[in-house]
C-alpha cells in the first residue's frame, strides 16, 4: 500500500518537475525589474547598464532566452540560437533577449560570463542582453537553476512558446516554424 502510495505520489509531482515554470501559453510574463546591472548598452565602444523591465517585451516577436551564467546551461539551447542567427530575421519585427542569471554561476566565472555577454553585445548589438545580479528573473517566472530556458513572445508580448532546459530538435523545428508564422 505504502509503494503504490509513493508511486502515484512521484506520478503526480513528476509533471510539475518538468513544467516547473509558472509561465503560461497565451498571458503575459509576470512582471520583473531588474536594477541591478539590467540591460547591457553599448555606445562609443563603452559599456553600460541600464534598468530592465519585463513589460518593455512588447512591439517585436521575441525569443527570450533565460541562461544560468555557466557554459553548460548556455549550450542546452545553442542549436536554437544558431538556427536564428542562421534565419537572418528582420530586426525592425524580431529580437532576441538573453537574459543571463549572474546569481547561477560558477564560483569565480562571473567576469569571464560578464565578458562573455559583452563580446556578444559587440558581435549582435541589435540583440538584448540583460544580466541579473540576483535571480529576479528566475525567480519571478519559476525557473530552474543552472538551465537554459526558451519563451517565445509574439508583438503583443504574449506567452506563445515555453520550455525550461534542453529543446530538442523538433522543438527547434516548432519554434522557427512559430516565429515565421508571427512575423
Amino acid at each position: 500500500m505504502r509503494s503504490c502510495f509513493i508511486s502515484l505520489l512521484a506520478g503526480l509531482l513528476l509533471p510539475l518537475q518538468l513544467h516547473a515554470h509558472t509561465l503560461q501559453l497565451n498571458t503575459s510574463l509576470p512582471g520583473v525589474e531588474v536594477t541591478q546591472r539590467g540591460e547591457l548598452q553599448l555606445q562609443n565602444q563603452q559599456y553600460r547598464y541600464q534598468n530592465w523591465n519585463s513589460q518593455q517585451l512588447t512591439g517585436k516577436v521575441r525569443v527570450i532566452q533565460h541562461i544560468a551564467g555557466r557554459s553548460h546551461a548556455k549550450e542546452l539551447n545553442a542549436p536554437l540560437i544558431e538556427a536564428i542567427k542562421a534565419a537572418k530575421l528582420p530586426h525592425d519585427r524580431y529580437q532576441t533577449t538573453t537574459i543571463i542569471n549572474l546569481d547561477d554561476v560558477l564560483f569565480g566565472t562571473g567576469t569571464f560570463v560578464v565578458s562573455s555577454a559583452e563580446k556578444s553585445k559587440a558581435e549582435f548589438p541589435w540583440s538584448s542582453f540583460v544580466l541579473d545580479d540576483s535571480s529576479k528573473v528566475r525567480q519571478a517566472w519559476g525557473l530552474q537553476e543552472e538551465s537554459s530556458a526558451i519563451i517565445v513572445l509574439d508583438k503583443e508580448g504574449k506567452v506563445r512558446f515555453v520550455k525550461d532546459g534542453a529543446l530538442t530538435q523538433a522543438d527547434v523545428s516548432q519554434v522557427m516554424a512559430l516565429i515565421a508564422s508571427l512575423l
